[in-house]
């Protein structure tokens, strides 16, 4: 028994991490163009012109979407053709599976371009100045998005600029996701 129980702790040390190299998040901005209830995808248009199919789960965060009581049944929760969204996937073969689609614009995130003016410790805020001098601190939101601001405030020099795509919660902005210009 004895013999078993190490061979399973063995086993779950050893595929923890060939599990989570699996869930690597990425993220794509563009324009809703294709909604699909039956197969529970949308087609994401990105400004080059790419376009990625990406699949709904029941798991799914929506944020900025519709917040009406049909909308709350709905498969894409308000997200509809024409949506300006951030949606964070997974992939899984060839599949990308939605883990939060984040809705850009009016009711949605806002978002603001600038060049990144310094990263604070360990990527827990982030400060962008615009083109009008005006100094923007972001918090930032998860690990994911903390990595992306080290990595985006190194990347950066004096012309590098991003868009910062953020919410107010509590009286501060915090970052969601970073987009390299």
């Amino acid at each position: 028994m004895k013999y078993l129980l190490r061979m399973l702790m063995i086993s779950a040390v050893v595929m923890l991490p060939l599990r989570a190299a699996d869930d690597v998040l990425s993220a794509v901005h563009g324009i809703i163009t294709k909604t699909d209830a039956a197969a529970k995808t949308i087609v994401v248009k990105t400004k080059d012109g790419t376009e990625h199919t990406i699949h709904f789960v029941g798991k799914t965060t929506v944020k900025g979407g519709e917040m009406t009581a049909d909308a709350a049944k709905d498969t894409f929760h308000g997200l509809k053709e024409g949506s300006e969204v951030v949606a964070h996937y997974t992939v899984k073969g060839t599949e990308k599976t939605a883990v939060e689609v984040d809705k850009v614009g009016k009711d949605g995130m806002k978002s603001v371009e600038g060049t990144v003016s310094k990263v604070g410790e360990g990527g827990k805020t982030i400060a962008v100045k615009t083109a009008d001098g005006t100094e923007h601190v972001f918090d930032v939101a998860g690990h994911d998005t903390k990595t992306a601001a080290v990595d985006t405030g190194k990347a950066a020099d004096k012309t590098g600029k991003v868009t910062v795509y953020y919410t107010e919660e509590a009286g501060k902005k915090v970052a969601h996701f970073f987009e390299k210009l």
